[in-house]
């Protein structure tokens, strides 16, 4: 019988400036997407549930969702305003977050 030998980890290198540049761009993507994402959710929050539109976090989260949501706040008409919101500014949400994971795949795959 052969003689088995302990199994050694693999050694990586050191990664590279361009490697580390590439994990700082995915990282900055996925943060800022995710943020826009986070963003939008807050704003379907306090439009579906009562808040106080005199209060200033409502008001700073209603401009910032406003820029964020990509002209897709009044891509569908709905009866009821709680869905309209929902379902539009829900898409644009989900816009961020795959454009996000999209632009971050892509840099991952262009990085050496």
């Amino acid at each position: 019988m052969a003689e088995t030998r302990p199994h050694r980890p693999a050694v990586r290198p050191a990664p590279t400036a361009r490697q580390r540049a590439a994990d700082i761009a995915v990282w900055a993507v996925k943060v800022v997407s995710r943020a826009a994402a986070l963003a939008l959710a807050l704003y379907i929050a306090f439009r579906i549930f009562p808040t106080n539109p005199a209060n200033s976090l409502v008001q700073f989260v209603e401009s910032v969702a406003t820029t964020l949501s990509l002209g897709m706040s009044d891509l569908f008409r709905l009866a009821d305003a709680r869905w309209q919101v929902l379902v539009n500014h829900g898409l644009a949400a989900v816009v961020w977050l795959v454009l996000g994971s999209a632009v971050a795949s892509l840099i991952r795959r262009v990085s050496p």
